[in-house]
């Protein structure tokens, strides 16, 4: 191991399945992730948030998204279309300490303090942590950077033209490609532009601009690495594509339960494991499809296979430069998924079903031959995300194990190799690890003249030199909360807590020492654990300031009038006509209200 400060690469998917990648039991091609799996570790008990936001900012600060600022995905605090009362409207947390929805100034950002330390700091990929100039990464210590600011866009950089009509809510903030680049917004992508390659394209120029200077070269790097796919659009070459055909089309049932086997067989899954049953009500079963329903529903997996395969692609390209500049093996590679594989079916809500699906109807072409292409647009389903899921119990947005454990692998000669672990981590102890690697301390209680808190995780480093035998406390506790949704783990047992139609709508309790798929409630059996676990519950959320959405929650606290109004809560409505041209954007920034935690206005 070399006795150089380390550089650090952290390689982020967007929506990728426990089960997607060869060395997690799946079938896509992914040879670049499986070396570093194979020659590093691989976590089986590796926890994230249940969306990709505030994963980012766990990243980002090693503390919980609740106080760094995504709290929830500003895109459902913006519009709920819903209203007060009892229901999951996203209201009553708009404005409020936490909820901001970009990366707030309680928290000191981990390039920031990298790059007061010496580091040279990278970022190509998706950002999702601010949209205005003040929330680049450029502003929060990234010296170079080509960043997606949104949540996802098409991975083609297509726009349809529409001829001045507005987009459908939840098509609105989701088509444009809009990009950063340093201090300024980026007016033109290349022609040939796909998301996966460009961003490879990008960390290569800039990890080349390093190396090429001598000045640069004296200082260590810090490259993160986030993709934005595979999150639909489902887009990907047809090179990549065509390498899938056929692979699907007995369907996902079918993959899941192959998928299963093989964990097993590569020591991911314990033999004895009861996975959760496919819970997708919304939508039809495979046997009760068209053939030619049953024709597409392949062709978007294939799509997706293909999406897997390209972001697999662009990894190597980073990691065999560094290998051949003899970086490598002085370098942290971490490679992760920032939640649990994506399941909705938007085509089945009722509130956003109607107007989409027009619009997806006029705008783009979802026939069989085009599927994957720049003006198609598609998602797979709950179906074939819980083929990617399998044991564990749902999907993105719950607060379940399927939610929420997502495949993580590293790679750092000297430390653990070749191993499977299934210790209990988090992407908050990302940060803490990489801190005490490169020999930088966490600077709270303050940072450049403001109060910032401490990281909530711990470093792993410990551990991964083989000495200690956890990285957590054994009796640890972890938190989670999202859109109403909310877990609480102490060790083994786990209570959650998921609202109607796809949970009971009361507390739950599992042991996932015995019972991975959260199928098994012993809420009623052991009453008292269900108790000791809801007064943690309880200091989770007022600890991280979470404004609870049900009343089984914390105290639940109906909507303000102030926050009743909708599509305030954005700084930028960069999807509107004219917003992104030089000179107009300023008229589609708007200043938007902050409350204290009484409700009070700041």
């Amino acid at each position: 191991m070399s006795t150089k400060r380390p550089n650090f690469l952290i390689i982020v998917a967007d929506d990728l399945g426990f089960s997607d990648c060869g060395c997690f039991g799946g079938e896509i091609r992914t040879p670049n992730i499986d070396r570093l799996g194979v020659e590093g570790v691989r976590f089986t008990d590796f926890h994230a948030a249940a969306a990709c936001s505030p994963t980012r900012a766990m990243i980002m600060t090693g503390t919980d998204h609740h106080i760094a600022g995504l709290g929830n995905l500003v895109e459902l605090t913006n519009g709920s279309g819903q209203t007060k009362g009892r229901s999951s409207s996203a209201a009553p947390q708009r404005g409020m300490p936490g909820y901001e929805g970009y990366l707030n100034e309680r928290v000191a950002a981990l390039p920031e303090i990298l790059r007061d330390a010496g580091y040279h700091t990278l970022l190509s990929g998706k950002w999702h942590l601010g949209l205005t100039k003040e929330r680049f990464p450029k502003s929060r210590g990234f010296e170079r950077s080509l960043a997606l600011l949104p949540g996802c866009a098409n991975h083609y950089a297509y726009e349809p033209k529409g001829e001045g009509e507005e987009y459908p809510h939840f098509m609105d903030s989701c088509y444009v490609s809009l990009h950063a680049e340093d201090d300024h917004y980026t007016n033109k992508l290349p022609e040939d532009w796909y998301s996966s390659t460009g961003y490879g394209d990008r960390m290569l120029q800039y990890l080349r601009e390093w190396k090429d200077d001598k000045e640069l070269q004296e200082k260590p790097f810090f490259a993160y690495y986030p993709f934005s796919a595979p999150h639909w659009p489902l887009q990907a070459p047809r090179e990549y594509i065509d390498h899938y055909r056929g692979v699907y089309d007995e369907g996902p049932e079918v993959l899941r339960q192959k998928r299963l086997k093989n964990m097993i067989k590569l020591g991911i899954l314990d033999p004895n494991t009861e996975a959760h049953p496919v819970v997708a009500e919304e939508v039809q079963g495979w046997d009760e499809m068209t053939d030619e329903q049953r024709r597409l529903s392949c062709r978007a997996m294939e799509a997706y296979a293909g999406m897997v395969e390209c972001l697999d692609h662009n990894i190597g390209r980073v990691v065999d430069y560094l290998e051949e500049i003899g970086e490598l093996d002085n370098t942290y590679v971490m490679f992760l998924s920032d939640n649990g594989a994506e399941g909705a079916a938007y085509e089945a809500y009722p509130m956003i079903r109607g107007p989409l699906m027009e619009h997806i109807g006029k705008y783009y072409d979802n026939s069989y031959d085009n599927i994957g292409n720049a003006n198609s647009f598609v998602w797979y389903g709950p179906r074939w995300a819980q083929a990617a899921t399998a044991p564990t119990r749902l999907y993105k947005t719950f607060t379940t194990e399927g939610g929420v454990r997502v495949p993580c692998v590293l790679r750092y000669p000297g430390f653990n190799e070749k191993k499977i672990t299934d210790i209990f981590t988090t992407v908050m102890d990302i940060a803490p690890t990489v801190l005490q690697m490169a020999g930088v301390e966490h600077p709270a209680p303050t940072y450049q003249g403001r109060d910032v808190v401490p990281m909530r995780g711990a470093s792993m480093l410990t551990w991964l030199k083989g000495l200690a035998t956890r990285v957590h406390d054994q009796d640890f506790i972890q938190g989670w909360e999202f859109c109403g949704r909310g877990a609480i783990r102490k060790a083994n047992w786990k209570a959650v807590f998921i609202p109607a139609p796809k949970g009971p709508e009361k507390w739950q309790l599992y042991d996932l020492s015995k019972d991975l798929g959260e199928i098994h409630d012993l809420a009623d059996q052991y009453p008292e654990k269900l108790e000791e676990l809801l007064q943690h519950w309880d200091d989770y959320v007022k600890e991280c300031q979470v404004v609870p959405l049900q009343p089984e929650l914390g105290t639940f606290v109906v909507a303000t009038e102030e926050q009743m109004e909708e599509n305030a809560w954005m700084e930028y409505d960069y999807w509107k006509p004219g917003a992104r041209d030089e000179g107009l954007r300023e008229k589609f920034m708007k200043k938007v209200p902050h409350f204290l935690p009484s409700g009070a206005r700041l």
